[in-house]
């Protein structure tokens, strides 16, 4: 039996998602955030030393890193290529679109998300009346002379590929459609009014329509990213 150690409101989210279009039998392990760090509890380092969600294991295996479990999922179970192309030619162009989106979402498109939620805390932050103005006038600088950019610059290069093909690897929903979910519900909770790309909403709502997606939320519970899940 799969077992899945699941925080809320967490990219775990993405592996309950991909083991309901799987149609795999998997038991869920739920874990909370602290209601005032937002962070993990510590019951997760039990499972794994880096006390992160999500964790899998299936048998003897215990993998962490959302895109590593997707891959390992559709490696091991995905022996109809439902969900991921054929591994060769490794030049074929879906396998190239598939492997570049499968590492993207973490690798680019989540550090200026997880940035703007950083800057967002260290404007909250309790601190003395006299230090407010000076960390709240760095974090708006960052914001507006990096942040903002990075995150326009993204968005645009994803609306611009989804301008391309319905799906991020081609004409198909693959297991890369369901990693790059994750960043793109970031946005639209983090990165203010989606009403510039179209495309963007528009997956959006496509994806909220899958029966497996649908599942995996009654299971793990409904994504609320703009109150600092990383």
């Amino acid at each position: 039996m799969i077992k899945v150690h699941h925080l809320d409101h967490s990219r775990s989210q993405r592996v309950l998602w991909m083991l309901e279009e799987l149609n795999l039998p998997y038991q869920l392990v739920n874990y909370q955030r602290d209601p005032k760090t937002w962070l993990a509890p510590q019951a997760l380092l039990d499972i794994h030393p880096l006390g992160k969600s999500p964790v899998l294991q299936d048998d003897a295996l215990v993998l962490a890193e959302s895109g590593a479990i997707l891959e390992y999922l559709a490696d091991r179970y995905d022996s109809g290529r439902q969900l991921s192309p054929e591994p060769m030619p490794a030049q074929a162009a879906e396998r190239v679109r598939y492997r570049y989106w499968m590492h993207y979402a973490e690798g680019s498109a989540m550090s200026p998300l997880l940035m703007r939620l950083v800057f967002a805390r260290v404007r909250r932050a309790p601190m003395p009346f006299f230090a407010k103005p000076i960390a709240r006038g760095i974090a708006d600088k960052v914001m507006k002379g990096f942040v903002g950019p990075q995150l326009t610059l993204h968005l645009d290069w994803m609306e611009r590929e989804l301008s391309a093909s319905p799906w991020f690897a081609g004409e198909r929903f693959t297991a890369a459609d369901i990693q790059m979910s994750f960043p793109i519900q970031a946005a639209a909770s983090r990165a203010g009014s989606m009403e510039r790309y179209p495309k963007l909403q528009a997956f959006l709502a496509r994806i909220a329509q899958r029966p497996a997606f649908q599942r995996a939320v009654e299971r793990g519970g409904p994504l609320d990213l703009g109150a600092g899940a990383a």
